[in-house]
C-alpha cells in the first residue's frame, strides 16, 4: 500500500487535484469533509459547545467562525478538539483500505501537524495567494476567514521542502489534469 498525501494552502485546488488523482479507482480520504461531518455529530457539538460556552448548537460552525475571528488564539483550541478525531478517522480509513495499492489523503495541515512520516509520497498543490483568494471569495466565503486560515498555514516555501512533488495550479483545469496524469502514470507504472 502506498499512502499519498495531498496538501497545499487554502483554496489552492487540493480537493480538485485529490479527486483527479484518486479518480474512481482509488480510495480518497478528505480531511475537510470529515471535519464537516464532525459538526453534525451530537458528541462533537456537545464537546465544542461546552468548551466555548455556546448555548444553542444550531449553526454551530458559524458561531465558532465568529468566535475565532474575534479571538484568533482560540483557533488552536478548536484544532485540539478536531485534530485527534480526524486522526482516528484516518486510522479507520487505512485499515478499511489496507489491500489497495494506492490510497490518497487530502489533508490541508499535513505539514503543520507534522504528519509527513505517515505518508510515502507528499504532493503539494501550489497557487498564488491572489488566485487563491479569488477562488475562495467565488465560493461565497469571507475574506477575514481566508486571511485567518492562510496565516495558520506555513508559507509554501517551507512546505515545499517536505514534498516529493509540487504542482503549480495557477492556470486552468486542463493543465492541472495533464500534470496529474503524468505523475499518476509514472507511479502506476513503477508500482505495477
Amino acid at each position: 500500500m502506498i499512502k499519498i498525501g495531498i496538501t497545499g494552502s487554502i483554496a489552492s485546488g487540493k480537493t480538485t487535484a485529490a479527486r483527479i488523482f484518486a479518480g474512481k479507482k482509488y480510495p480518497l480520504f478528505n480531511a475537510d469533509k470529515e471535519v464537516k461531518d464532525l459538526y453534525n455529530q451530537k458528541y462533537f457539538k456537545s464537546k465544542i459547545s461546552k468548551k466555548f460556552k455556546i448555548q444553542n448548537t444550531k449553526n454551530i460552525k458559524s458561531k465558532i467562525k465568529k468566535i475565532i475571528i474575534n479571538n484568533k488564539v482560540l483557533i488552536k483550541d478548536v484544532e485540539k478538539i478536531i485534530h485527534p478525531l480526524v486522526r482516528r478517522k484516518i486510522k479507520i480509513f487505512i485499515k478499511k483500505n489496507k489491500k489497495k495499492k494506492f490510497i490518497f489523503f487530502e489533508i490541508p495541515l499535513l505539514i503543520e501537524s507534522k504528519l509527513m512520516k505517515d505518508y510515502d509520497v507528499i504532493i503539494f498543490i501550489n497557487s498564488k495567494k491572489k488566485i487563491r483568494l479569488k477562488r475562495y471569495l467565488k465560493r461565497g466565503r469571507d475574506k477575514k476567514i481566508f486571511n485567518l486560515l492562510d496565516k495558520r498555514q506555513l508559507p509554501p516555501s517551507k512546505k515545499i521542502k517536505f514534498c516529493d512533488y509540487v504542482i503549480n495550479n495557477n492556470k486552468n483545469l486542463k493543465k492541472l489534469k495533464k500534470v496529474i496524469k503524468s505523475i499518476k502514470t509514472k507511479y502506476e507504472r513503477n508500482n505495477s
